[in-house]
């Protein structure tokens, strides 16, 4: 068996293996003008993963040509621990930036470019935590997951829950927490209400079905339930305590003298933990359906997309404990949505933490403070001594 120290040559330092993960775009939006494959990104994490002994497994996401997750795996057994970030970053704007994006910048002793917080700094500071224990016997798999699409439709979660892969007990997502360890957040909803009716001449009610008047009931439906979930929900570890619905955009009718024929509302609903969210779908159908029957008009009730789910980790669960101990902070919630219900889909006990600021994540400029490199390999590599060793 080589020795670590020939395994590891092969694999640069932190700072090396961020500014090659930067160079590589590997953006993901909806907008196919914008979107890349992410296939580089995976391809170079498994050539640094490969020498030290990983096990590196690459999936194809079903449906999605050029997108891929990566599955790294040290050593066996039933349990495991594992640190998992998502490889895709959003779109950018170019003029808004003072360096070159893809160019790792060094100013002020914080580390520049698109990704550096959100998220693909993390993979060298997890790879960098893993050094240490290549030629150690470990009780159960350190895995390393990398994942795809994360910043448009966490389909790359989705496959991997669908596939029942990682195998694995404890699950850390390194998203930029500023290394405090997150147990909770809200799910995300983006939904279409659409009513069709007839149009007519308005001098006239009765030549048409008005869909506009069914979206002003339709929106005090939706007012009502807002408020009777208010009352019944409430979560003291969130800023805003009750889930919230907002009313985003409204499209509807053409002409001020026309019956208005069709009428469109989207809105977003951020449902607490312990909320279904086809549960909520179904009560809002249930309000829509009488109302467009009774208008006649027709219903279109759909998510703009499958939506996240809301996340909790009980406060005394084991890897909870762990970060608190080894950061010194209680776990907390946060607004951001993240692919942690996919992870405890998978059976895994999973925590949100990691280097950088959620502030500087989508931003110009997006940044990772050089004094956050040191204590996240360190956090790591306390996690991976308890739960792997």
């Amino acid at each position: 068996m080589a020795h670590s120290t020939d395994k590891l040559q092969t694999v640069p330092g932190i700072r090396d293996m961020l500014t090659r993960l930067i160079s590589l775009p590997s953006i993901s939006s909806a907008s196919p003008d914008w979107d890349h494959s992410n296939e580089a990104v995976v391809r170079t994490l498994a050539e640094w993963l490969e020498p030290m002994g990983f096990a590196v497994e690459i999936l194809e996401v079903p449906g999605m040509p050029g997108k891929y997750n990566l599955i790294a795996t040290l050593g066996s057994g039933p349990g495991g621990l594992v640190l998992s970030g998502h490889t895709d970053t959003v779109p950018f704007d170019d003029k808004r930036w003072q360096s070159d994006p893809f160019t790792l910048t060094e100013k002020d002793n914080r580390w520049y470019g698109l990704g550096t917080c959100d998220m693909k700094g993390f993979f060298p500071l997890a790879i960098e935590a893993a050094k240490a224990f290549v030629d150690q016997p470990l009780q159960q798999p350190l895995i390393i997951l990398a994942t795809a699409d994360e910043e448009s439709s966490m389909n790359g979660a989705r496959a991997l829950a669908e596939a029942g892969k990682p195998k694995a007990r404890y699950a850390v997502i390194g998203e930029p927490t500023n290394l405090k360890p997150v147990r909770m957040h809200k799910g995300i909803m983006m939904e279409r209400l659409r009513f069709d009716g007839q149009s007519g001449h308005s001098s006239n009610p009765d030549l048409g079905r008005n869909a506009l008047e069914g979206m002003h009931e339709a929106l005090g439906e939706l007012l009502s339930l807002r408020a009777e979930w208010q009352e019944k929900y409430r979560n003291p570890n969130f800023k805003v305590q009750v889930p919230t619905l907002n009313l985003g955009c409204i499209h509807g009718g053409d002409n001020p003298n026309r019956i208005c024929a069709q009428c469109e509302l989207h809105f977003d609903l951020r449902p607490l933990p312990g909320m279904n969210m086809e549960t909520l779908r179904q009560a809002i159908l249930n309000r829509m359906q009488p109302l467009a029957e009774r208008r006649q008009l027709n219903l279109t009730f759909e998510p703009l997309f499958d939506g996240v789910p809301p996340f909790e980790t009980p406060a005394d669960a084991a890897l909870v404990k762990a970060c608190e101990a080894l950061t010194g902070h209680t776990a907390h919630a946060v607004a951001f949505a993240t692919e942690a219900p996919w992870l405890q889909k998978l059976g895994l006990e999973t925590l949100v933490m990691g280097p950088g600021s959620i502030d500087q994540a989508h931003q110009p400029d997006e940044f990772l403070e050089m004094s956050q490199l040191q204590p996240t390999v360190d956090i790591l590599r306390g996690l991976i001594k308890q739960f792997c060793l």
